[in-house]
């Protein structure tokens, strides 16, 4: 059997069970997500959080991360939606693609807020909790990209250049059919997933306190994206100082991550720290750290 020197674009990115479709992408962000909210009980039940705790959680994350996702899709991508002539309904049809996870990480982080403060869960404790899990659900997603046919670099003479049809919608003007082009689907899921094994061992090496593994997500994702939106050719016309919108915040993303973690690192914050947050004599719930007490030597004395 001859292997081909190329990655083939799947011929089908739907099936039929019954009445219903099944659409490939569909299908990999829900695997995702499933494994997302399994690693994420996993890992925050080790600070002392119920069973359950996490699908509450998700029940409000997981739909708000879902619309803003598409939201910063439509709007990144106007001229795909609004024209003489649209079927305006075309906007919510998730299933052909068009999450963007920027918008996801926003909408899904105020979701998720929410549910940690009426679980009185921190919310720094759940979304360190959860970065090496949405990293892997990330990374499903981008197979999700294959099966669409999206999310490619420029033409390629590499054994692994992914094969794309000039029908669509992102192929360059000019090129001739047959033209090979990175596979930065197959990139990001690289990165995405060794993110997600470098942040687990460098939590077993060093003692991080809450807001530092999340620090190391935005840090670690954001300085990735920003690579691979440089490389991908997309019809964004959204654009930020002459910049796509998508390299802007992935920036930003980058940066914040660093910040927080510079911020964090200066703190002196003790140990154990419980998934719950602790309470006023009246029970009212305080959301953010514990009270801060002198340092037992693990990073020095007190400024």
């Amino acid at each position: 059997m001859t292997v081909p020197a190329y990655i083939p674009s799947p011929p089908i990115s739907e099936f039929a069970l019954g009445p219903l479709t099944i659409h490939f992408y569909a299908l990999c962000i829900m695997i995702g997500i499933g494994i997302a909210v399994w690693l994420t009980q996993r890992r925050l039940a080790a600070r002392g959080a119920a069973k359950g705790t996490v699908i509450d959680i998700a029940l409000w994350a997981v739909p708000s991360g879902i619309i803003g996702a598409r939201i910063y899709h439509v709007i990144s991508h106007p001229t795909d939606y609004f024209y003489p002539g649209a079927d305006l309904l075309k906007s919510l049809y998730i299933w052909e693609g068009g999450l963007a996870i920027f918008g996801g990480i926003l909408f899904g982080s105020v979701g998720a807020y929410i549910a940690c403060r009426r679980s009185g869960v921190r919310f720094w404790a759940f979304a360190d909790a959860l970065a090496p899990g949405l990293l892997l659900a990330q990374a499903f997603g981008r197979f999700g990209n294959y099966f669409n046919h999206e999310l490619f670099g420029g033409p390629t003479s590499l054994p692994w250049g992914l094969q794309i049809e000039t029908s669509n919608i992102a192929y360059p003007l000019g090129l001739p059919d047959g033209t090979l082009f990175h596979p930065l689907f197959l990139y990001e899921m690289i990165w995405n997933v060794a993110g997600a094994f470098l942040i687990v061992y460098i939590e077993r090496r060093a003692q991080l306190h809450h807001g530092e593994t999340l620090a190391l997500y935005l840090i670690w994702y954001g300085s990735g994206r920003t690579f691979f939106e440089w490389l991908r050719l997309d019809p964004t016309e959204f654009t930020i100082f002459g910049l796509k919108a998508n390299i802007v915040t992935a920036l930003l993303l980058a940066m914040a991550g660093a910040i927080l973690l510079l911020i964090q690192r200066r703190r002196r914050l003790p140990f154990p720290e419980s998934a719950y947050v602790k309470k006023t004599k009246n029970d009212e719930v305080l959301f953010g750290d514990v009270v801060h007490e002198p340092d037992r030597g693990r990073r020095g004395n007190p400024d």
